[in-house]
This record gives structure tokens, sequence and C-alpha cells, in this order.
């Protein structure tokens, strides 16, 4: 018997909607931890530090201003990712899978959807903002008949890409590959001269995105006191690489921070392999000593010694940068890289200065008790969703209809994404690749919205 079209599409997206009000309604007004706090009250105080990309911090006091308090950002951040799955859900050819409710039911009982929208993370706004960027991506592609659609869908998602790469300093990875992808879809509905076509939307915009980003960025600027945040936090990578060579290989040579800092240097060969961590940089503040020499050395003495690192001895450094790696991708011990945050914790200070106590309730120990099941299964694990992702951008490749040339080029910046954590990991915490995650799924629903046409090219 023919089940009519609407049920197999009613089903999935019922299941959608009812995950989104769920989420909403059990996290609300959501979860804050120290670093959610401190961007709040930066929010509301309109005075940045800077050490977190101002954004964050700006669309919190703006939401803050309306409602006191992260409640509608919550809603903000949840609305796109359900509301991106849901975009993904309505893609797709004339007979949907029954397997698309089976995925959608797989999705928002996970804790990507039952409890990270809700977290107030800069992380979290950054997967959010891509994948619903891709999903307007997709539908324009799908549209591109349509100009005025496809134009009105292609400003929404590069204006979310703007927000992604806003978001996280690396985030500039999913507007670089949005933008080729968009070049390739214009240069294949093309009718003559599909390159120059093709260039002139992907360069355009890029030029366009990159331009509207630098001037959100130097308006952010403005109110930005204290040190840049990415120098400090290049030099904090460096000083960790240096303590971790130095545990790799202790009779490892400093001959530049020797001449330039002998005490650091002797400092970091007695204290750097006792209290070196590949999961995170948080153990080095257990000598104030070797922290303290780390914070007043000169930066150009720490950078010359660590490119001679890289220079001298790129065996060891790419030893040093796989075993952080290692940990923010495989999570070896995913519960020592807080999978999940509930409640509401931060500095004494600030708390104080927004009216706010410690939360931890009956419903935080229940959301907690919820995630705590998914530990060392394959939802909580990047490597399953690295394989998932690879899987279905084969599949897509292959059948290259116009809407799948923007999933694939979302898997493929989620991807590169992991990849940039080669370089930049400092510490295991699962929520940075959450991106990751996010377009596994998303694109995995996707797919099987059409189950007849997978194996079709």
């Amino acid at each position: 018997m023919r089940v009519a079209l609407p049920i197999r599409v009613a089903i999935p997206a019922g299941i959608i909607a009812a995950g989104f009000v769920f989420s909403l309604a059990i996290n609300w007004p959501g979860h804050l931890s120290y670093d959610s706090v401190i961007q709040l009250l930066e929010g509301r105080t309109e005075i940045y530090a800077n050490w977190h990309p101002p954004v964050m911090s700006w669309m919190l006091g703006i939401f803050d201003a309306v409602l006191p308090g992260a409640g509608l950002f919550v809603v903000f951040d949840t609305v796109l990712v359900f509301g991106a799955l849901a975009a993904f859900l309505a893609l797709g050819g004339t007979r949907p899978s029954w397997a698309a409710a089976a995925i959608a039911l797989l999705c928002v009982a996970s804790p990507q959807f039952v409890d990270y929208p809700a977290i107030v993370w800069k992380d979290v706004l950054f997967a959010a903002a891509s994948v619903a960027g891709f999903a307007a991506l997709a539908h324009a592609a799908q549209s591109w008949q349509r100009p005025r659609l496809r134009f009105a869908l292609l400003a929404g998602g590069f204006a979310l890409f703007v927000l992604a790469a806003l978001a996280r300093q690396n985030g500039i990875l999913m507007l670089g590959s949005a933008a080729v992808a968009l070049g390739w879809i214009a240069g294949r509905a093309a009718a003559r001269r599909p390159w120059r076509s093709g260039m002139a939307y992907g360069a355009g915009a890029l030029a366009g995105s990159l331009a509207v980003a630098g001037l959100c960025h130097w308006a952010l600027d403005m109110r930005v006191t204290g040190d840049l945040g990415p120098a400090s936090q290049f030099r904090l990578l460096q000083s960790y690489d240096l303590v971790g060579a130095v545990a790799g290989d202790p009779g490892l040579a400093l001959p530049t921070l020797q001449s330039d800092d002998p005490a650091l240097a002797a400092l970091i060969r007695r204290v750097g392999p006792r209290v070196y961590s590949p999961e995170r940089n948080d153990t080095l503040a257990d000598s104030p000593a070797l922290m303290q020499a780390l914070n007043n050395a000169d930066p150009a003495a720490i950078g010359a010694a660590w490119w001679d690192l890289v220079r001298h001895h790129p065996g060891l450094y790419l030893q040093v940068r796989w075993a952080a790696f290692r940990q923010v991708f495989l999570t070896p011990r995913i519960e020592d890289c807080y999978p999940y945050y509930f409640g509401i914790s931060g500095p004494s200070d600030a708390m104080a200065a927004l009216g706010y106590t410690r939360r931890w309730d009956g419903r935080d120990q229940a959301l907690a008790d919820y995630a705590h099941h998914f530990l060392d299964t394959p939802v909580l694990s990047h490597g399953f969703y690295a394989l998932l992702a690879l899987a279905v951008l084969a599949l897509l490749l292959r059948r290259r209809r116009p809407a799948d040339i923007a999933v694939a080029a979302m898997l493929v910046s989620a991807l590169v994404f992991v990849l940039s954590f080669f370089v930049i990991s400092l510490a295991c915490d699962y929520r940075y690749l959450y991106a990751l995650d996010l377009s596994a799924m998303a694109a995995a629903l996707y797919l099987a919205r059409d189950g007849r046409a997978i194996w079709r090219r």
C-alpha cells in the first residue's frame, strides 16, 4: 500500500518540531559556564576583553537588553540548530524515504540536539550558523530558476557564514568553502560561459562577505580593552608546544631560548615534563612559577624558540601536535573533555554583577544523567561522525545534484575545520568540534530524505 507523500514528510518534520519544543522547554533559560558568564557581563556593559571573539558578547548584550539573561540567545541558537535540520529535510526529491523519520529521531534524541543548543558557548553559535548557512545555500541551489528566492536565500546564507567567521577565528574556512560551492553551482546552472558565471558568483559572495565581516570586526574592536586575544592565544600555543616538546624529548636543546631567557629555559626543563598534559594546557598552572615565567617572558623570545622547534625538529613538533589533536578529535578519555555542561556557574564578582546565583537543580541533574548514558558510544564520538561525513560525502559527490554540492561543501568544510585543530589545539573540550557532529547528522538526514536516489548519478 502506497503511503501518501505528506505523511512521509510530516512524521520526520513532526519529530524535529517536537525535539525543538522539548529542548527549549527542558533547558530554558540556558546553561552558562565560566566563559558564558563573563561574555554575558561583557555584553551588558558593552566592554569586551577580546579573549573570545567579541561578536558573542555583543549578541548576548543585544538579547539581554530585550530580556535580561541569556534566554533569548538560547532561543536563537535552538531555532538555528533545529531550523537547519528541518531545512535539510525539506530538500530532496518527490518520494521521501521512511528512513528520514528514523534519522530525525536519532538526531533529536542525541545530546547534540537535546542539550547543546541551550549551552551558551561560541562553539554552538558557530556550528549552528554554519550548518544553517549551508542549508540556505542548498535551498538556493535547488531553487536556482527562481531569482528572487535564490538571491534572498544566498543573502541570508552568507550572512550566517559571516556570523560563523566572527564567532571563531578559524570559522572563515566555512565561508571559503561556501563560496567555492556557490561558484560550482552557478557555473553548472549557466547556459553560456559557465566559468565566468561561477567566478562571478563565488568571488562576489566571498569578497562581499569578507568586507562585511571586516566592517563588523572593526566596529566591535572599538569596544575591546586589553591585549589582542588572538595574539595572546598564539603565544600560549607556542609556550604549550615548547613545554610539550621538552616533555617528549627531555634532552632537547633550546638554544634560542637558552640565549634569550636562560632562566625560563631551565624552568621548562625542570618543571615542564611534570606538569605537561596533551589533554589541555590548564595543567601548566599546576606550577605557578612556570606560568608566571611564561607570562612575563618576551613574546619575541617565545616565538623565536617555537619557530626554531618547527624548523629544526619538525618530527618532534608533529609528535606534540598529534598528541594534542588526538585528544580533541578522538577523546580517549571523554569524561575529561567536558562533553556537556549544565547549570550556571562563573566568577563570583561577575555572577553578582549579573544578579545570578550558582544553579544546579534537579533538572540539571536529570539532563546530566541522560547525557552520561552516551559517553563512550558513537553518539558522542567525533571519529564516528568523521567516518559518517566521509561516507555521505562520497555518495553526494557521485550523485552531484545542485543541492548535493552545497551539502558536500558543508561536510568538506567541517572536516577541514577539524584538521585545523592539528595546528591550534590546546585542550580536548568536546564542544570545539561540535560543528562536525551537527554537519554529519544534517547531511545524513538530507541523504536519507531521498533514499531511493542515493545510488543514482
